[in-house]
């Protein structure tokens, strides 16, 4: 189940055409990724920031607030109130952190996520199934270009979060005038 080979140098498909084209794929992946988080997060009552949020607390298994912060580009303030809604909710516990008094650790309450995974595991079968198509040669490829590609994509986040911004921010308009605005 693989695609057609790159062709080679001097074919009718060279590398920058191929890295146009992986770069629009990662753009359309990203973008599905963001309409399936919104679903997802619609279907168990979450905003889509939590989920994605409490997706990175199970994937690092557990993590300080300050880290989350870091991981997201979210404010210290932001996470405290996105982790104070996790917390009330029942999908994640702050732990001491043994090797630190002052600080606390965020670990997701496996029992908390079955409704999660179920929305989550028909999509998980079907790409199991899609990705056990491949060969381990291939899959080892990917892999390897999903992490550079997310490593770079991380370092590239926080070139941006110390950037100015490029337009002036709006405040929304409030009361009256935002009623009377079309």
């Amino acid at each position: 189940m693989t695609g057609p080979e790159p062709e080679a140098p001097g074919g009718s498909v060279g590398l920058e055409q191929l890295v146009r084209q992986v770069e629009q794929l990662i753009r359309r992946m990203g973008a599905q990724s963001v309409m399936i988080s919104q679903a997802v997060a619609s279907q168990v009552g979450l905003h889509t920031t939590d989920l994605e949020c409490l997706d990175l607390i199970l994937l690092r298994e557990e993590t300080t607030p300050g880290e989350l912060a870091k991981a997201t580009g979210l404010t210290t303030g932001a996470v405290t109130a996105l982790i104070d809604r996790l917390e009330r909710r029942g999908y994640v516990a702050r732990i001491p952190d043994p090797r630190d008094r002052r600080r606390v650790l965020l670990r997701v309450r496996p029992e908390s996520i079955a409704a999660i995974q179920a929305v989550y595991r028909p999509m998980q079968a079907r790409m199991t199934a899609l990705w056990s198509g491949f060969t381990a040669a291939q899959l080892a490829t990917v892999a390897e270009f999903l992490s550079r590609t997310i490593e770079a994509g991380a370092d590239c986040a926080e070139e941006i979060a110390r950037m100015p911004p490029a337009a002036p921010r709006r405040k929304p308009a409030r009361g009256k005038a935002a009623r009377r605005q079309p």
